[in-house]
């Protein structure tokens, strides 16, 4: 029985192989700024995943190169400002207000506006055909519906 044990352990022993990262800063500026970085950049390779939470090989890589240049002494800004040239504003999770993003930003809004006026416009539409019925119909109408709820 204890064999089984020991090959069962081994078994999963050998799936645990999952490999964690570790990373010394200089202090915790640096390691803060690490971390800010690599839940702002989007892995490219998954979706809608930042390359914190990723564990694609890319990912990776991408971490480790903001690491190794927060080492050198890069500033956030400059990090960003590479990976936004290399890969484009696509990697940022959330990416700056710019002409070409504007419709990124403002589409929201404009879809919110634009459902409220086709509300008034329906609703304005509705109101005036119900006001425009001449008399005889409105009565023959409401007859009917009175006899509807009678049956």
């Amino acid at each position: 029985m204890r064999w089984l044990y020991f090959f069962v352990l081994a078994l999963f022993l050998a799936h645990s192989q999952a490999g964690v990262e570790y990373r010394e800063f200089d202090n915790a500026d640096q390691e803060e700024t690490y971390q800010g970085l690599i839940s702002e950049l989007r892995c490219l390779v998954c979706q809608n995943q930042t390359i914190a939470d990723s564990n694609a090989d890319l990912a990776k890589d991408l971490r480790r190169q903001v690491y190794e240049m927060l080492r050198q002494g890069k500033s956030r800004q400059e990090i960003v400002e590479f990976m936004t040239q290399r890969y484009g504003d696509f990697v940022m999770y959330r990416p700056p207000f710019k002409t070409k993003t504007m419709l990124l930003w403002l589409g929201p809004l404009l879809f919110v506006l634009i459902g409220l006026v086709a509300l008034v416009v329906v609703s304005r539409r509705r109101r005036a055909a119900a006001a425009a019925l001449p008399p005889e119909k409105k009565a023959k109408i409401h007859a009917l519906l009175e006899e509807g709820d009678e049956s």
